[in-house]
């Protein structure tokens, strides 16, 4: 008997202590971020926000949102931190979800996600031209750059450690890595 694909009202009877997701039908419920994955996320959108949303000692341009739950088709991703050129989205919709793809994501991987974040995810991003991909290990002090170009995925860049990084889209501002991974 074939399984039958998961619903939003099995997203909604979820517990409040976890994350949930569908992908290709699959209902996916993960823990909280530990504090470190928060940390990290919450660091690189700050570091994002003034240049990149704000113009200040940057171009300006984008908006960011974390942890925003995005309606892809048939599927409900919630990435870490998202971000849209201001053309696409000049300011922040009064609605709970989404169905505009952002232009980037952020995915900050945890053993309880990586291979969704990596295996399931990032074929939906893909499919709705989400331009740009990051993600981030806070464990081993990686990022990894993606760029969309012919409907796949191609690296750009895995940088591992603490020194300042530039990284597309956002290679105006060399963003500081000790501080995001908690290593000053």
């Amino acid at each position: 008997m074939a399984k039958k694909p998961a619903t939003y009202a099995d997203l909604e009877a979820l517990p409040a202590h976890v994350v949930g997701e569908i992908v290709a039908g699959e209902l996916y419920a993960s823990p909280r971020p530990a504090m470190r994955h928060s940390a990290a996320s919450s660091r690189l959108g700050g570091e994002l926000m003034n240049p990149f949303e704000r113009g200040r000692g940057g171009p300006g341009g984008w908006l960011f949102l974390d942890e925003p739950e995005l309606h892809l088709g048939e599927d409900v991703l919630v990435p870490d931190l998202a971000g849209w050129r201001s053309e696409r989205m000049s300011r922040v919709p009064d609605v709970a979800a989404t169905s505009l793809a952002p232009d980037w994501v952020c995915e900050v991987l945890s053993p309880s996600t990586r291979t969704l974040d990596r295996k399931a995810k990032l074929p939906v991003y893909a499919r709705e031209g989400v331009r740009h991909v990051w993600l981030m290990d806070p464990k081993t002090l990686t990022l990894e750059v993606f760029a969309l170009m012919d409907g796949r995925y191609t690296a750009l860049l895995t940088h591992t450690g603490t020194a300042p990084v530039r990284a597309v889209p956002f290679d105006a501002v060399a963003l500081d890595l000790p501080f995001i991974w908690d290593a000053q």
